[in-house]
């Protein structure tokens, strides 16, 4: 029971602390918090402070904050202004969910055979490559997918998208303009980039005035959305409840969002992003090296071949409907890397007009990304 109660307080205040060190050591900043959130747990389990003995615990604080996130990053939402506002760049998010999802049905003769779960990999992967990593996060959990293998995928992920952003903001508009459309650049406008960050929020936002009451009525709502999810288990079969419950969550919270009183609600996402990254330090408190290391070759090869394979694929969809190469990288960016990073994409492109719909065309993704993953391992289980 002590071992719990401290574990607990460990990852829970995790988020509280990096935030702390981030602001008296700015170098810090230049570390993603979900990285720091993984290295945090793995130096728990694999220096042997905890045991394997901790992990249900673990386990059930992974599936809490992963569950609670889900409304909270949703609830921010427009759903009635998604295709009037992302324009051709929801367009083009669509058909980099096209692609990923392609890319991954090619990849099934090539990778099937020597990866056991592939079809709970592709799941994730098309969740973290139509949304970001609050999709990878609750398709590990709707999938039932082992945290040492969940970990193995994001590693991967983390360094490959790393090196996809270098591509986008260094040669990749000279890269495939010769095949595709091109606009005129634009006059960069700072305050328009500044209004996207790929920072996570800072905590002490969340504590300013008149946040915190419509805050916990927001994490109240997400806690009777979790609750009416978890009463579904009880309509359907045992190996399919936890699918049940993200799924039931997701569609209940994206309803929520069209009433106004809960859409305006300030820091929502903010909070959600909190859960996040106490889902990420639990999760990472559950990775033994010696496993993640022995399947990660294989992994590493295969989540490469997604990205880049479906950025082909991407470009080539793009020039047929006549997309032109600038909104095709940001919504590339979008789906590979979260929204969070349009503005960076904006910012090397010179289109600072691409960050509002490139922000809407990612919100989109995020919202269809639990759907769109449990879709492709439903059809991949039949293969």
């Amino acid at each position: 029971m002590a071992q719990a109660i401290l574990l607990s307080a460990a990852v829970f205040s995790f988020p509280i602390g990096i935030h702390i060190f981030r602001l008296s050591f700015p170098f810090l900043r230049k570390i993603n918090p979900i990285v720091s959130a993984y290295i945090f747990g793995l130096i728990l389990v694999n220096s042997g402070i905890i045991g394997e003995e901790a992990f249900p615990i673990l386990d059930l604080i992974a599936t809490i904050t992963v569950a609670l996130s889900i409304p909270l990053m949703l609830f921010s939402v427009n759903i009635r202004t998604w295709f009037k506002e992302s324009g051709k760049t929801g367009a083009a998010m669509g058909l980099a969910a096209v692609s990923i999802a392609l890319t991954l049905f090619i990849g099934s003769f090539f990778f099937k055979q020597k990866l056991s779960d592939f079809p709970r990999i592709s799941g994730m992967l098309v969740g973290v490559y139509t949304g970001g990593t609050p999709n990878l996060a609750a398709l590990r959990a709707a999938l039932s997918v082992p945290a040492d293998l969940y970990l193995a995928v994001h590693a991967s992920d983390i360094l490959l998208s790393a090196l996809y952003l270098m591509f986008i903001m260094t040669i990749a508009r000279k890269v495939f303009s010769p095949f595709m459309k091109t606009e005129t650049h634009e006059d960069m406008s700072y305050a328009a980039i500044m209004e996207s960050d790929q920072e996570f929020t800072a905590l002490g936002t969340l504590f300013s005035k008149g946040t915190v009451l419509p805050l916990l009525a927001a994490l109240g709502l997400a806690v009777v959305i979790f609750a009416i999810a978890g009463a579904t288990t009880l309509l359907v079969p045992p190996d399919s409840q936890t699918l049940a419950v993200i799924l039931v969550i997701t569609t209940l919270s994206l309803g929520a969002s069209n009433f106004k009183k809960v859409r305006n609600i300030k820091k929502t996402f903010a909070l959600g992003e909190y859960f996040i990254l106490v889902f990420s330090a639990s999760t990472g408190a559950m990775g033994n090296f010696s496993r993640i290391l022995s399947s990660t070759p294989i992994v590493f090869i295969f989540v490469a071949f997604a990205l880049f394979v479906s950025l082909i694929i991407h470009m080539l969809l793009c020039r047929f409907f006549k997309i032109d190469v600038d909104t095709m990288l940001i919504a590339s960016t979008a789906a590979i890397c979260s929204p969070p990073f349009v503005g960076v994409a904006a910012l090397s492109l010179k289109r600072p007009s691409l960050v509002a719909p490139g922000i809407t065309a990612g919100l989109m993704g995020y919202a269809l990304g639990n759907y769109l993953g449990v879709l492709v391992f439903k059809l991949f289980s039949l293969l």
